[in-house]
């Protein structure tokens, strides 16, 4: 039977292919017992002939089953199912079955041309949000890069294959083989270019080489082999994204550049860290040239010692013996003779300027326009009536200058005009301010309208289950509605998932009672129906589900199934008031 038509354990159809990588290839299919489209990632014959793997594929799996959060794929279910080949042998055939969620691959969107900034910054919120919750969980993804990262039409960011990951370090012993599988060395961080133990930070890391290539339409470090690449992110420095493309605000190499410190402990602490930070960028807080180069030499000072370690350990992980170096450094020869140029060249300018004579002498009907920037329009008069000159007040709004202080001057500062000349003085009346507009209630598209009406932008959206309302609804504003701020601020909205999420009813611990008490509050409607094919508890419990763990969207029906059989195998009289409902249980 083909793939294309196959059901895999009885359950989950198999439709057509969607997706193909190094580990496993991806279909459309359906779940046959909860009636809902799924995705199925069926891992490739190669990698399924390997029992210790497929143990590792199905733990870290079920592990991933576990998350539940609006940027995250969901994993629905883990299992194993087996085929015929050619030559009459049977395989076995492990599959993940997952949310299916429609719209672009990330790396599909940096393909298709440049990513405006505020997209790039957005995009990598979402990812850092669903790693904020991994790492919470305690699973550390390992591949974050643009191919495991899907936008959807909404424009919600959800990262999928967590965990798996895993699988395929814990199974490959070199850079290489490693590469073989997941595609890419361009998103390793150091730690697993060389081998080592890596923690939450290295998914900060490939984050971090995300956020560059969506800034700059190019990786920080490209080369002809995996371990080329591997010996880059280990020994040699980024180029900040701004030197890359101009565009790119300062305030993002600074963060660019923390992110993909060679030491982790250089890094951002976790991804709620590297969050705030693009904060502060989207805020407009900009750091000089001078705070980008002190970053940049922290974090990258040179240290032979170190890269010599790191080309033995590379040299050790993989079996490509034709490692070389892609982004050599300059000549150390011509970059003293650069510095010896510059040094001559200031020495002359400063004998020039010591030895130099005025040139002419200020007319006596002449005067000199004071500098009058920072200081209070009656000091800033004060001072051109002392020069013989008088001044035109003008207030402009400036989001810069402090209310009431000196912007500027025309004519400026240093340019000589006649005794009793007019100098125009530009006195700040502070920042433009508007109102926020109100924005809960609406949807996210109407929001962002209502922002790009009073002047204003999008900042970051996170996502919330609110059992009262539809998918995109606002649910609340930083700042809030009515408050006034610089136009152009950023405004954060907090928008409903359109679900709640359902617990486990079936394990221990949880009466028939109890289930529909946490239904009712969740907004959900409680139906029960009733299995005499199974023994009755006392209290009675759920012996399975129709909907859930996880999230199910809002004013759900959610049937409870509970037995009514006797030990004996009796089957008692049916109680009175008992009720069934929509959706059909789950074992």
């Amino acid at each position: 039977m083909s793939a294309e038509s196959r059901v895999l354990s009885g359950r989950y159809r198999v439709d057509e292919p969607i997706g193909h990588g190094g580990m496993a290839s991806v279909f459309r299919g359906y779940d046959l017992t909860l009636g809902r489209p799924v995705a199925i990632k069926i891992l490739n014959r190669e990698l399924a002939a390997d029992g210790a793997f497929r143990t590792r594929f199905r733990l870290e799996a079920q592990s991933a089953s576990r998350m539940s959060s609006p940027a995250i794929v969901r994993v629905y279910d883990a299992g194993e199912d087996s085929e015929t080949d050619a030559a009459g042998r049977v395989q076995p055939l492990p599959y993940i079955v997952m949310e299916l969620v429609t719209g672009h691959l990330l790396k599909d969107i940096i393909a298709a041309g440049p990513v405006p900034i505020p997209d790039a910054v957005r995009y990598v919120d979402g990812i850092l949000e669903a790693l904020e919750y991994s790492h919470r969980a305690g699973v550390v993804h390992r591949d974050i890069k643009p191919g495991n990262v899907m936008v959807t039409e909404a424009g919600q960011v959800k990262v999928m294959d967590f965990g798996i990951a895993r699988a395929v370090s814990d199974s490959s012993s070199t850079v290489a083989e490693t590469t073989t599988i997941l595609g890419t060395a361009a998103y390793f961080s150091p730690e697993q270019a060389k081998g080592e133990v890596v923690d939450a930070r290295a998914d900060l890391y490939s984050a971090g080489v995300v956020l560059y290539e969506l800034l700059t339409g190019r990786q920080p470090f490209r080369g002809e082999s995996p371990v080329a690449v591997a010996y880059q992110h280990v020994s040699e420095a980024p180029m900040p994204p701004s030197e890359v493309v101009e565009t790119v605000p300062r305030a993002l190499d600074a963060v660019v550049l923390r992110a993909l410190a060679k030491d982790p402990y250089q890094r951002y602490s976790d991804a709620a860290a590297f969050r705030e930070a693009l904060d502060a960028v989207v805020d407009g807080k900009a750091p000089t040239r001078h705070d980008v180069d002190t970053l940049s030499n922290a974090l990258y000072g040179p240290d032979p010692r170190q890269a010599a370690q790191t080309a033995r350990s590379l040299r050790q992980l993989s079996t490509d013996t034709t490692m070389k170096r892609t982004q050599a450094g300059p000549p150390a020869a011509w970059i003293w003779a650069g510095v010896a140029v510059l040094a001559v060249l200031l020495i002359s300018v400063l004998i020039w300027v010591l030895t130099m004579r005025p040139g002419s002498i200020v007319p006596d009907n002449s005067r000199i326009v004071p500098t009058l920037t920072g200081q209070t329009f009656e000091a800033a008069q004060k001072v051109l009536n002392d020069t013989d000159l008088y001044a035109k007040r003008i207030d402009q709004s400036d989001p810069t200058i402090a209310e009431g202080q000196v912007i500027k001057t025309d004519p400026a500062a240093g340019v000589s005009v006649e005794r009793d000349s007019q100098v125009t003085v530009y006195v700040s009346t502070g920042p433009d301010l508007t109102a926020v507009p109100t924005l809960v209630g609406l949807t996210r598209a109407q929001a962002e309208s209502a922002l790009t009406d009073a002047e204003l932008t999008l900042g970051r959206v996170d996502s919330k289950d609110d059992p009262d309302a539809p998918a995109d609804k606002v649910l609340s504003t930083d700042p809030a509605g009515g408050q006034k701020i610089a136009k152009g601020t950023a405004v954060n909205l907090v928008v409903a998932t359109g679900t709640v999420t359902v617990p486990n009813f079936i394990q221990p611990g949880y009466t028939l009672d109890q289930a529909q008490q946490e239904l009712t509050a969740l907004g959900l409607t409680p139906q029960v129906a009733e299995d005499a094919t199974c023994t009755a508890t006392d209290p009675a419990t759920v012996h399975s589900q129709s909907a859930g763990p996880g999230e199910v969207p809002i004013r759900s029906d959610v049937t409870l199934v509970t037995c009514t059989g006797s030990a004996d195998g009796a089957t008692p009289p049916p109680a009175d008031g008992g009720g069934s409902g929509g959706g059909s249980g789950q074992d």
